[in-house]
C-alpha cells in the first residue's frame, strides 16, 4: 500500500482569484504548501493537480510535479481523481487530498492521516479533526463540526453546533462537552475515490453544503484521527495578511 499526495489547486477562487500564485513573504502559496508536504517522508509521490497553465509553470519553477486537469471539476475530489488516473495509481493505494491554501500545514498531521490506514487496513476514507477551544468557533457556521462514535469514526458533519447541550446556556456549552471541528484533508483508497466521485449529491450535502456528507449518507465509513490545529487557511485578504505576518515573524 503506497500513499500519494495530491494538492488540488484551482486558479479561479471567488474571494481570492489566482490564490495559489499569491506571494507570502517572497514565496507563492503553492510553493509553500508543496514544501510542507515534501517534509512528510511517507508519501510515494507528490503532485499538484490544477486547471491553470500559470500554476503548472510556477510548480515547475521550484522543481515540483504538476498535472493539468479539467476546468469543469466542481470539487477538489474530482480533480484528485483525474490526477490519480493520470499518475496510474493502483486501486488499493491511498490518495491524499491536501488543501492548496494552507501554506503552513504541519507534516505531522499528514503522517497522522496516513497512520489511520496503517492501523486500520479496512479503512476506505479518513480525515482529521481537532478539539474546539473557542466559543466563537463553536457557533461559526463556516467552521464545520463533527461528532464521532466510540470507534473513532465520523457520525455526522454539520455547520450547526453538534451535539446540542440541553439545560445549559450556549456560552457554557464548551465546558460541558467535547466538541470537534473538521480539518479539511482527506485520504481515500483509490477504488473508493472512483466510487464517491460518481455519487449524486445527497440531501444531507445539499442542506449543509458539505461534500463529505454525500459519502456518509451513501454508507461509506470515515475513520478519523485527532490532531492539534496548525497552520493558517487562506480564504480572504485578511487571511493572506495574517499568513504573511506569520511568515515574516517566524522568518519562513
Amino acid at each position: 500500500m503506497n500513499f500519494f499526495g495530491i494538492i488540488p489547486s484551482r486558479f479561479a477562487s471567488t474571494r481570492l482569484p489566482g490564490k495559489p500564485l499569491l506571494i507570502i513573504n517572497k514565496k507563492s502559496m503553492i510553493e509553500r504548501v508543496y514544501a510542507q508536504v515534501e517534509k512528510c517522508n511517507l508519501l510515494q509521490e507528490i503532485c499538484v493537480a490544477t486547471d491553470n497553465q500559470e500554476i503548472i509553470l510556477e510548480v515547475l519553477k521550484f522543481n515540483g510535479k504538476a498535472i493539468l486537469t479539467s476546468e469543469s471539476h466542481t470539487t477538489g475530489t474530482e480533480r484528485c481523481l483525474e490526477a490519480a488516473e493520470k499518475l496510474g495509481i493502483s486501486n488499493h493505494d491511498i490518495v491524499l487530498n491536501i488543501q492548496g491554501d494552507e501554506p503552513f500545514i504541519d507534516p505531522a498531521n499528514i503522517e497522522k492521516l496516513i497512520s489511520i490506514f496503517k492501523k486500520n487496513p479496512e479503512a476506505k476514507i479518513a480525515t482529521l479533526v481537532s478539539k474546539i477551544k473557542k466559543v466563537d468557533e463553536l457557533f461559526n457556521p463556516n467552521c464545520p463540526k463533527v461528532v464521532l462514535d466510540n470507534t473513532g469514526k465520523a457520525v455526522y458533519f454539520s455547520r450547526s453546533t453538534i451535539p446540542y447541550v440541553r439545560d445549559f446556556p450556549e456560552e457554557n456549552w464548551i465546558t460541558k462537552n467535547t466538541f470537534y471541528k473538521h480539518i479539511g484533508i482527506y485520504a481515500y483508497r483509490k477504488d473508493v475515490l472512483n466510487s464517491i466521485v460518481n455519487l449524486p449529491q445527497s440531501t444531507w450535502e445539499k442542506a449543509e453544503s458539505l461534500e463529505q456528507l454525500r459519502w456518509l449518507q451513501n454508507g461509506f465509513e470515515m475513520f478519523v484521527a485527532e490532531v492539534e490545529e496548525s497552520g493558517i487557511a487562506v480564504d480572504t485578504e485578511a487571511d493572506l495578511i495574517k499568513a504573511n505576518d506569520f511568515a515574516l515573524k517566524n522568518k519562513l
